[in-house]
C-alpha cells in the first residue's frame, strides 16, 4: 500500500510538472496580443486592430469554442482593418480572460461581460460578429442588450436546439471528477498530432490554412483553466440555446448570416435556416462546399457580409 501511495503521488507530481511546463511554453510562444480590462472581478483580454476610435465603425469579433483572439486575428481582422476599428475579446475563461467562476458560464453572462468590455473601449453600438459558439454569445448580446449593437453577423452560428445529447468528452470533463482527474492528464499529455487532427476535422472539407496552427497556438487551449472553462460552457450550451431561441424577435438590428452548406459541426438546416426565419431583419448567405470555418477559408465573403451589415445599419 505504501509503494502504491508513492506511485500515485509520483504520477500526480509528474502530471502537474508536465502540465506546468506546457502552459509555460504556451505563454512564452503565444503571449497576450492586447490589453487587459478590469471589469468588476473579471479581467478581459482585449485586442484592437485597424482604424482609430471614432474614425470608423466598430466591429466586435467573438471567437468560437475553445478559441481565443488569435482565431480572429489570423485572417478576418486584417481583412477588415482598413475600414473598421476591430475589437477582439477572449471569452471568459479562454485565452487570457478570467473565468466566471462565481456565476457559471452562460451565453448571457459572457455577452454581458463582452458588451461591458466594448463599452469600456468606447464601442457603444458596434457591429457584433460571432463564429460558431461565439455566434450564440452574439445572439445573447442582441437578445438582452438590443440597443447596444448596430448590426449582427453570425458565421457558422449555433442558434437553435438540436437532437442528441452532450458529447461524452464534455460530459466527463465538465463533471467534478473529470475536471479534477482527467483534465490535468489531457493538459499534460495530449500529443500534438491529436491536436493537429482536431484542427483538420474542424476545417474539413477544406484544409487547415498554412500558418494557422502556429499563429493560433493549440497549447493555449490545453491549459487546465481553458479546458475546464470550455467544458463548462459546452455543458451549458443546450440549456442556454433553449432559453434564448424564443427571444430572437427582440433583435431588430440588421443581421447577416453566413453558413457553409458542407458544415457538419453546426448544420445550417438546424441553425441558420431557422434563424433567418426568427430574426426580423436577417439575410442568409449559404456558401457552397464550405465547412465550419468560413472566416479563414472564405474570408472575402465574410468581410463582404460585415460590409453589408454596416451599410444596412447606415455605418458606411
Amino acid at each position: 500500500m505504501l509503494s502504491l501511495g508513492f506511485a500515485l503521488a509520483a504520477g500526480v507530481g509528474a502530471t502537474a510538472l508536465q502540465g506546468a511546463r506546457r502552459s509555460y511554453r504556451a505563454h512564452r510562444s503565444h503571449p497576450p496580443e492586447g490589453q487587459f480590462l478590469q471589469l468588476g472581478d473579471a479581467r478581459v483580454h482585449a485586442v484592437e486592430m485597424g482604424q482609430p476610435a471614432g474614425r470608423a465603425p466598430d466591429v466586435v469579433l467573438i471567437h468560437g469554442s475553445n478559441g481565443s483572439t488569435r482565431d480572429m486575428s489570423f485572417r478576418l481582422a486584417p481583412a477588415l482593418a482598413d475600414r473598421y476599428r476591430v475589437l477582439m475579446f477572449d471569452r471568459p475563461g479562454l485565452g487570457y480572460s478570467d473565468p466566471l467562476h462565481h456565476r457559471g458560464a452562460s451565453l448571457r453572462e459572457q455577452a454581458e461581460v463582452l458588451q461591458q468590455a466594448a463599452t469600456t473601449l468606447g464601442a457603444t453600438r458596434p457591429i457584433v460578429l460571432g463564429q460558431s459558439y461565439g455566434a450564440g454569445v452574439a445572439l445573447a448580446w442582441g437578445v438582452h442588450h438590443p440597443d447596444s449593437l448596430a448590426a449582427l453577423v453570425s458565421i457558422s452560428g449555433v442558434s437553435h436546439p438540436w437532437d442528441g445529447s452532450l458529447d461524452p468528452f464534455y460530459r466527463v470533463t465538465s463533471s467534478p471528477l473529470g475536471s479534477r482527474l482527467l483534465v490535468p492528464l489531457l493538459s499534460a499529455f495530449v500529443p500534438q498530432r491529436t491536436m493537429a487532427r482536431a484542427l483538420e476535422e474542424v476545417f474539413a472539407p477544406q484544409g487547415v490554412p498554412e500558418g494557422y496552427a502556429a499563429h493560433f497556438g493549440t497549447d493555449l487551449t490545453l491549459r487546465r483553466g481553458s479546458l475546464r472553462a470550455n467544458a463548462r460552457q459546452r455543458a451549458n450550451l443546450f440549456r442556454d440555446i433553449q432559453a434564448q431561441a424564443p427571444q430572437y424577435h427582440r433583435i431588430t438590428a440588421p443581421a447577416e448570416l453566413l453558413h457553409g452548406d458542407a458544415d457538419t459541426t453546426v448544420g445550417h438546416q438546424i441553425h441558420a435556416d431557422r434563424l433567418v426565419q426568427d430574426l426580423p431583419n436577417a439575410r442568409l448567405t449559404l456558401l457552397p462546399g464550405i465547412g465550419h470555418m468560413p472566416h479563414h477559408v472564405a474570408t472575402e465573403e465574410v468581410a463582404a457580409a460585415v460590409d453589408r451589415a454596416a451599410q444596412r445599419a447606415g455605418l458606411l
